[in-house]
């Protein structure tokens, strides 16, 4: 099985190019979906979160807005929230490749925002990184609910710049020039893809029915 990591930074077009990835027949594990299921109501980071930042936790689940209020400029309780998340979000992407594994999925996709900036890239096989012009990647995102220019650069002074990301990926899909360019180009990559193989999965030593431990 081939391990793809997709990443982009906000306001390329990760999103839809991750629907179209399921639409060709590639599941996708979405991180950020992952993160709203830890942080919904009972949600399994919900207590820790809780103990970290007072007061975030509202009738069993994490009050995005407040957590993003205690975080927003804040290195070291940035870096306390990630302690938190990544481990928890990299058991799930771990049972996501299983369960891909037993259905003989040929490419099982990870999407992954911060694919560069975690190391994440030794964990796949190959990665594609969507970009998109700056004036289209603003405008995107500024016409987001509650996004601001400052929300919006600080955001990207987390992130790893465009150029550096598109230096590093084996794959590069501009989303600026269209849908269907889009289609087309992942579509390739696809049918690149397919003609390799995969080093990542099965991880080394294991064995079928082993239990992956999180």
């Amino acid at each position: 099985m081939i391990v793809l990591g997709l990443t982009g930074s906000i306001g390329m077009g990760k999103s839809t190019a991750a629907r179209m990835l399921k639409r060709m027949g590639a599941p996708v594990c979405d991180s950020d979906a992952v993160v709203h299921r830890l942080l919904g109501r009972n949600g399994a980071a919900v207590p820790a979160i809780g103990a970290a930042f007072p007061g975030v936790v509202v009738d069993g689940a994490v009050d995005r807005r407040a957590l993003g209020a205690a975080v927003f400029g804040n290195p070291a309780a940035l870096k306390r929230l990630e302690a938190i998340l990544h481990p928890a979000v990299q058991a799930a992407q771990r049972r996501f490749l299983k369960q891909a594994a037993r259905r003989r999925v040929r490419v099982a996709v990870l999407d992954i925002p911060l694919l560069f900036e975690t190391g994440g890239e030794r964990k796949v096989d190959r990665t594609v990184v969507v970009t998109a012009p700056f004036l289209v990647q603003k405008s995107r995102v500024l016409a987001r609910p509650g996004m601001t220019p400052d929300k919006f650069a600080a955001i990207l002074a987390r992130q790893m710049p465009d150029a550096e990301k598109r230096r590093r990926a084996d794959h590069v899909v501009n989303t600026g020039d269209g849908r269907r360019a889009t289609r087309r180009a992942l579509r390739n990559i696809l049918a690149d893809v397919k003609r390799r193989r995969g080093r990542q999965w099965p991880p080394r030593g294991y064995q079928p029915g082993q239990v992956v431990h999180a």
